[in-house]
């Protein structure tokens, strides 16, 4: 990023913070739209003109994320590091800047969960960066902000994409923007000048549905009907006949039934570069079944895709202990080559918003046998009456398989999602 070459609305970030008119600034919509690194240059310019041996606060949704978003970025400003010596200390989470007029201290908190608000009590701060606040919960905002009470001349920095409508932050922070003495601006990709009309174009298929919307259009708006909407209008042109030839590595997703559910697996297969990603095989049991039974099923249906494609490990719904220890013991008695792994289960909104993109962009395919896994792609709906971005689990969808097909995946996401800068 060069200061010489910002939008209007980027320039604006530099400026607000001078002026005693607001305490504080949020800036939300699209994505790429260039917000986060100018709000991240203009919060340490700031500190760094107004204050010496102060401390601030820089959160992100996690600790990890706060590093990847704000931290490695800001080393890579040329006009921040060349008036600034930096150094980040990633033990205690601390990163310094100093010049000739003085030295702070910022440190990196997560506001993963409600326990997070635990971590920044008890320390004073004179202003706080909240890089995707819509992300993090309430109870940690408002810790975080109450930290900075004591400060005279502290201030607040918020940038988010939009979720929905009744979120709290939208309800709460940007619809009552002007009480609060906040500088609302709404950014569109279109605000950042660095963007091609290619890269406008190609960000435009990231996305679909309430996606699109949101991170696209910059819209907060609730998730209604049918989720994967461009998979349910025109199935076809996801399904295969015959498996790819440039299959590299395969991995199976597990989820296990109870209370009316189903036991559902998916064999997921990658292709060179995670380029594609492609439903191969499936296993669908839905009836009440001893533990014995259900772990020789599971065996079975390894081997079926072990004689197919090169899978060695497995993802299997890490609330099962019991049941996933059995599958262990099975496998190293049947000496089946397989290595069965706790699932990792994030966030399910982030994991829909994977399997969106990813069809989105022409790299998601399903061989035509898989008939449980393609019936639950296209009946699966929003539960509208939930109060953030819910799958409608009631019974009559089949989430089951869908969740096994969000396993198999899930350890290669970033990595799959990477894969589409180098296509």
């Amino acid at each position: 990023m060069t200061f010489s070459k910002l939008s209007p609305k980027q320039k604006e970030v530099f400026t607000w913070c001078y002026s005693p008119d607001h305490d504080a600034i949020i800036c939300d919509g699209a994505v790429r739209s260039g917000k986060t690194m100018c709000m991240t240059a203009s919060f340490i310019l700031w500190a760094m003109n107004r204050f010496s041996g102060a401390v601030f606060g820089i959160c992100g949704k996690t600790i990890c994320s706060a590093e990847r978003n704000i931290i490695s970025p800001l080393f890579e400003i040329a006009d921040i590091t060349r008036y600034f010596k930096l150094n980040y200390n990633r033990s205690s989470n601390l990163l310094t800047v100093e010049n000739s007029r003085g030295k702070n201290s910022f440190y990196i908190f997560g506001g993963k969960d409600e326990s997070s608000y635990m971590h920044i009590q008890g320390i004073t701060l004179s202003g706080i960066l909240f890089d995707e606040v819509a992300l993090m919960p309430r109870s940690f905002v408002e810790q975080a902000i109450t930290r900075t009470l004591s400060v005279k001349e502290a201030k607040l920095w918020f940038n988010c994409n939009p979720d929905s409508q009744f979120h709290w932050f939208y309800t709460e922070w940007i619809k009552c923007a002007e009480k609060r003495k906040a500088l609302r601006l709404h950014f569109l990709m279109s605000d950042n000048p660095s963007l091609t009309q290619k890269q406008l174009d190609n960000a435009e298929k990231q996305f679909t549905g309430v996606f699109y919307d949101r991170y696209i259009k910059g819209l907060w708006v609730s998730a209604e009907g049918v989720i994967y909407k461009d998979f349910a209008e025109h199935t076809e042109n996801f399904l295969i006949e015959k498996m790819p030839d440039d299959i590299v590595r395969c991995s199976i997703g597990f989820d296990f039934g109870g209370n009316g559910s189903a036991h559902a697996g998916i064999c997921t297969g990658f292709s060179r570069r995670l380029q594609k990603v492609i439903i191969l095989d499936e296993f669908y049991l839905k009836e009440i079944v001893s533990p014995a039974r259900l772990e020789n099923e599971i065996i079975d249906f390894i081997r079926r895709c072990q004689s197919k494609y090169p899978v060695y490990d497995g993802y299997f719904d890490s609330a099962e202990t019991t049941l996933i220890r059995g599958v262990k013991n099975a496998c190293a008695r049947d000496k089946v080559n397989f290595c069965v792994n706790n699932a990792r289960k994030g966030e399910i909104s982030e994991r829909i918003k994977f399997t969106n993109m990813i069809m989105s962009q022409g790299r998601f395919f399903i061989m035509k046998n898989c008939v449980h896994i393609i019936q639950a792609l296209q009946s699966a709906v929003w539960n509208g009456k939930a109060s953030c971005d819910k799958r409608l689990d009631d019974g009559n969808y089949n989430i089951d398989s869908i969740d096994a097909f969000e396993y198999s995946v899930e350890p290669f996401m970033n990595d799959i999602i990477d894969g589409a800068l180098i296509r």
